[in-house]
């Protein structure tokens, strides 16, 4: 049965995504603004409800280290897999706007997560909580990401900002298509996350790998399927805006949001794992800012670094 429920969930994926891509296109068609602020915001918080349901629930349940690995190993995932898959099926051209502001949101949010995991190595602790104040601190920088990107908007919507090739419908059925496709995307994973569970539980798999694997990977399908499925139809804008705003809803606003709810205690054997996530969006910002594009050879060389990361948590344990 558990294979079943993934397939089912797969599927709805997969449709999930076509619909919200191109959903979100014409919303950004609609407003006459860039579809990046479209896959920055709108899709990139529907596709980031599965992290935030496993993180808020692994919070309050004490299992920090699901909640906390998944936020990390999602974040990895979304630039590693995500990022490069999408590359690999078609370089995506960045913004520069993308490359000035947001990653830097991006790697300022992982560097957070570096000082709370190292700081037990200098307290003499093994965990460090990150406390009400500290979520409602990221919640403070992710409200001043929001404010920029309206900004952007309204100064987008001034200009007059229009597209090519994104198919007319009414504000209504946009709406619907970019809601229902989310929907689909949600429900879809959370199928497949619960399927993979349970299978990996069974072969008696430690928490950590779970969360950091399994439930990081299904978590991120969302962001796969919906990148993917954009960079092929050449909306490269979307794609990336959902991966990078995607990493800065994990931890701004879902580990915000499941501190300011209960505290979350962040393990110290996690300091590997957040360190990395600071290395590979520091990297993958050097490229973008260098080329303005993820082309099909940096695609094959993130796939290969999250193959090489992969087996080292995998043997890790």
């Amino acid at each position: 049965m558990a294979y079943v429920l993934l397939v089912i969930g797969f599927i709805l994926l997969a449709k999930g995504a076509e619909f919200a891509v191109s959903g979100g296109g014409g919303l950004a068609e609609h407003f006459r603004i860039s579809p990046v602020i479209i896959g920055l915001t709108v899709i990139a918080f529907g596709t980031s409800a599965p992290e935030l349901a496993v993180t808020v629930t692994g919070a309050f349940v004490g299992q920090s280290g699901i909640a906390v690995g998944n936020v990390i190993g999602s974040n990895i995932i979304n630039l590693l897999l995500v990022g490069g898959l999408a590359a690999a099926v078609k370089p995506m051209v960045v913004h520069k706007t993308l490359i000035r502001r947001d990653f830097l949101f991006s790697l300022l949010a992982a560097f957070f997560i570096v000082v709370l995991a190292a700081r037990p190595f200098f307290g003499g602790k093994d965990t460090f909580v990150i406390n009400r104040f500290s979520g409602f601190l990221l919640l403070a920088v992710f409200t001043l990401f929001m404010i920029l990107l309206l900004m952007e908007a309204k100064k987008e919507r001034e200009t007059s900002y229009a597209q090519e090739g994104i198919e007319e419908r009414s504000l209504f059925l946009n709406i619907v298509y970019t809601v229902g496709g989310l929907a689909g995307i949600v429900f879809g994973a959370e199928l497949v996350v619960d399927s993979a569970t349970g299978i990996a539980r069974a072969f008696d798999l430690s928490e950590t790998f779970i969360g950091l694997t399994v439930v990081s990977f299904g978590t991120s399908l969302p962001e796969l399927v919906t990148s993917v499925v954009a960079a092929k139809r050449g909306n490269s804008e979307i794609a990336m805006g959902n991966i990078i705003g995607s990493n800065i809803f994990n931890i701004l606003f879902v580990l915000g949001i499941a501190a300011t709810l209960v505290p979350v205690t962040v393990p110290s054997y996690l300091l590997i794992d957040s360190v990395i996530l600071c290395a590979v969006t520091l990297m993958a910002m050097g490229i973008c800012w260098r080329n303005r594009c993820i082309a099909s050879p940096g695609g094959y060389l993130f796939l290969a670094i999250y193959a090489i990361y992969f087996v080292y948590i995998f043997f890790r344990g």
